[in-house]
């Protein structure tokens, strides 16, 4: 039963507010990565997803965690909002805070709910140590980026760059293109 390393993120729980809550969270910051800091890093942020599975799968083992789909989602919105700090949230009207408290607010949120912070918590720490390897650590005086996207993915993702040394065949060049026929024949009336 391999699928099961895929499909244990895609469960959510039952229908309900929680269900929807994390449906809602689990797009808006997902897109707003792959807009923002992930732009044109399509490579980048497959890799992310992947780095990030490993790790919660792992810890999930330990601490008999089966159903990752909210962890993943908390490792999204912990990852946006330190790569966003200076960003000013507003939670249903009622509380006002900076982007990097998004994940323990939504953490006290999930506590009031009578869900358990444990599967919170693992999202925020895998989420952490993504934060920590891509943006802090290489920043750091004898600091290196330790987290390399695989070429294999940049291979299948990325748009190829131009090459500047490419001479296209006479034919293929955009002033040598055929004309319409219909254009240079005229119509009989």
């Amino acid at each position: 039963q391999i699928w099961r390393l895929i499909t244990n993120f895609l469960f959510f729980g039952p229908l309900g507010f929680s269900f929807f809550f994390n449906m809602i969270f689990l797009y808006r910051y997902c897109r707003m990565l792959e807009e923002g800091s992930f732009r044109g890093r399509t490579a980048d942020f497959v890799f992310m997803f992947l780095f990030g599975g490993f790790l919660m799968t792992l810890f999930g083992l330990f601490a008999s965690l089966f159903f990752l789909g909210q962890a993943f989602t908390i490792m999204l919105v912990y990852v946006w909002s330190r790569r966003n700090p200076y960003i000013r949230m507003n939670f249903f009207g009622l509380l006002n805070f900076q982007a990097p408290f998004l994940p323990w607010v939504l953490m006290g949120f999930s506590l009031l709910l009578g869900n358990s912070i444990i599967i919170d918590l693992l999202g925020i720490a895998v989420g952490h140590i993504y934060y920590f390897l891509e943006d802090v650590f290489p920043n750091q005086p004898g600091g290196k980026k330790l987290l390399l996207t695989p070429s294999f993915l940049k291979m299948v993702f990325d748009t190829p760059e131009e090459d500047p040394n490419y001479n296209p065949l006479p034919e293929d060049r955009p002033e040598h293109q055929p004309r319409d026929q219909d254009h240079n024949e005229q119509q009989p009336q």
